[in-house]
């Protein structure tokens, strides 16, 4: 049985290319990570750390859908263009 604290095969690389597309809708639009933080209500850390797909040094991100939707409103853009298309399968075991 997996522990309650380990993700499912997949989900680094899922939670990676949600930040890379961040970042570069981000940079698309010329918003720098503070004010990005800022409009959506979020540390400047917290939102360094989901660009980079982390929570913490360590530890893989797992972003609340709050956030990812604060973040899509600050960008202007729907959730799909942050969600990568290929989703991992969280129902394996």
């Amino acid at each position: 049985m997996r522990s309650p604290l380990a993700f499912p095969s997949g989900w680094d690389a899922y939670v990676a290319e949600i930040g890379a597309n961040i970042h570069r809708l981000r940079i698309a639009r010329g918003y720098s990570q503070d004010r990005v933080a800022y409009e959506a209500n979020l540390s400047r850390y917290t939102y360094q750390q989901l660009e980079r797909g982390r929570s913490s040094p360590e530890r893989t991100s797992n972003p609340r859908l709050m956030t990812l939707l604060a973040i899509a409103q600050v960008l202007r853009v729907p959730l799909e263009d942050i969600l990568p298309a290929q989703m991992p399968d969280l129902t394996a075991r």
